[in-house]
């Protein structure tokens, strides 16, 4: 086996730029042979640190990039395989939860090292299995691994969250502690398959909880490679059960067993409601949620219009415009509109789209079929309202036939179009023109979701205006390498508003860990 151990100045990020990458695409292409020599190969449950099969029709996990290639077959659980997992976690929490908070720290510290010894290999298989770009696999990779590690920096710095208290008497010593409520189910998506299943599921650990984890159905793999990180690090068993299978079968299993303290999850608006909701029956239990976006770009009159066109470009069609924080509409003031535009689309013609995992592509394949039909249908209404300014098709010809290819597209609409108000999840941006920034900032306070926005202009006091109005948790100004993505852990926090996000502490930030675990204030009269 090749090693897959890189030199530190090869960390990559949602932003690195103007580095040389020779040895860390040779490293990457190494990662890729190892990898495809696994293809194909069967995979169970891991409940209680034993691999468990399944009598029901396993899952077929094909890559979007070639339909035709199954990366591998897992094991589908059926509600009987949640209720084993959430059983046993409930025992081992127990044991997990006295231990020292630094003991746990050391094991979460030793999978962030497991991870960042096989990250080009845990990039690899995201490039082939989510259709991620090179870049954007080693970012997620690399992330998962700094986020364990930010996290585990919070635990310290609050001293495992110890605070000792005042007094009454002379003879009374009190603190304050915060405890792990128990269980928590926690439930990823596709798009970021390690960044998001370890930030979620680390903290959960390193508090004292134990996790049932299920990745999403289009990304089994990447969620076995986590599996696999967290017991090379010598998590207990018990502590952290790996469950793959369609939602329509164990979803509800997974949050509805009355064993399970709570949920932390990252998906669709609609299915975390629905959660919401019910999960709490007998009293509140807390259900950590990011929900999705809607995210807004302004510029503005004085905007860097370059600047400005690589930003939105990039923001809305990295990933294939596949992230919570995709630029999905733009508003553009009307003095510069024209040149803006021109800019924009020179930009987005020039995108090199193929096969993610070659080292020359920046924009691959959309996740499935259903993404590719959301596009279409978002691409009809386009047609029919307003105008597409370029892309509006999916892309069939040659070996795009073989996968999930639909073309970066950008729409000129009028302002009160619904389109500028539905989370898409595909590479389609609406663009709309303005009389300003007041109109803008009303523009994108419209929609229902409220995560990242940003914000082009060389007017320190527009920038202001629009950080104080806008009704967005991540806000950015002149970001060329992302006018509205690319939080990074300890660098943005990443918090929804809305309906993107149900704490308004996000992940990737100072506040998350503590959501985790409850107070228990403690009185001894001495």
């Amino acid at each position: 086996m090749p090693s897959t151990t890189a030199p530190k100045q090869f960390k990559i990020t949602y932003t690195s730029a103007n580095t040389d990458m020779t040895e860390f695409h040779r490293l990457f292409d190494e990662a890729l042979t190892l990898v495809r020599s696994k293809i194909g190969r069967e995979h169970p449950l891991y409940i209680d640190g034993k691999a468990v099969k399944s009598s029901s029709p396993s899952l077929m996990d094909l890559s979007p990039i070639d339909t035709g290639v199954v990366l591998g077959q897992f094991a589908a659980a059926a509600p009987e395989h949640v209720n084993m997992a959430v059983s046993a976690a409930h025992k081992a929490q127990k044991e997990w939860g006295r231990l020292p908070w630094q003991q746990r720290l050391k094991i979460m510290r030793k999978a962030a090292l497991a991870i960042r010894e096989r990250k080009y290999e845990i990039g690899a298989v995201m490039s082939l299995e989510a259709g991620k770009s090179r870049m954007e696999a080693m970012g997620d990779a690399e992330e998962s691994a700094d986020l364990i590690d930010y996290y585990c920096s919070q635990m310290e710095e609050a001293q495992g969250y110890v605070k000792p208290l005042g007094k009454l008497l002379p003879n009374e010593k009190t603190a304050s502690v915060l405890r792990p409520y128990g269980v928590f189910v926690c439930i990823a998506p596709f798009n970021f398959p390690m960044a998001l299943s370890t930030g979620m599921s680390c903290a959960a650990l390193m508090a004292g909880n134990a996790v049932v984890y299920k990745p999403a159905q289009d990304t089994p793999w990447t969620g076995l490679m986590l599996y696999e990180c967290y017991k090379a690090a010598g998590l207990p068993a018990g502590v952290f059960h790996y469950i793959t299978g369609r939602g329509s079968a164990i979803g509800d299993a997974l949050w509805k067993n009355p064993q399970v303290d709570g949920i932390v999850f990252t998906g669709s608006k609609e299915v975390g409601m629905r959660m919401a909701k019910e999960f709490s029956r007998d009293w509140p239990k807390p259900a950590l949620m990011e929900l999705g976006g809607k995210n807004p770009a302004v510029v503005a009159e004085s905007a860097d219009l370059d600047m400005a066109a690589e930003g939105v470009m990039k923001s809305a069609f990295g990933l294939q415009g596949q992230k919570c924080s995709a630029c999905s509409r733009v508003y553009v003031d009307k003095k510069v509109a024209e040149p803006f535009i021109k800019k924009l689309l020179e930009k987005t013609a020039a995108i090199k789209i193929g096969d993610p995992s070659l080292k020359d592509v920046y924009f691959g394949p959309v996740i499935n079929a259903k993404a590719v039909k959301t596009f279409e249908e978002a691409a009809i209404s386009a047609q029919k309202d307003g105008k597409i300014l370029i892309g509006g098709k999916r892309m069939q010809a040659g070996a795009f036939a073989k996968g999930h290819y639909v073309e970066p597209t950008i729409a000129q609409l009028p302002l009160d179009h619904a389109l500028y108000k539905r989370e898409l999840f595909v590479p389609f941006l609406s663009l709309g023109i303005v009389s300003g920034l007041d109109e803008a900032i009303a523009e994108s306070n419209k929609a229902e979701y409220g995560l990242t926005a940003g914000i082009f202009s060389a007017q320190r006091r527009e920038i202001e205006k629009f950080f104080d109005e806008v009704e967005a948790g991540v806000c950015y100004a002149n970001r060329r390498t992302g006018a509205t993505t690319g939080a990074w852990p300890g660098v943005q926090s990443f918090c929804g508003w809305k309906g993107s996000g149900s704490t308004g502490k996000g992940g990737c930030g100072p506040y998350y860990v503590p959501q985790f675990m409850r107070e228990q204030s403690r009185t001894i009269m001495e």
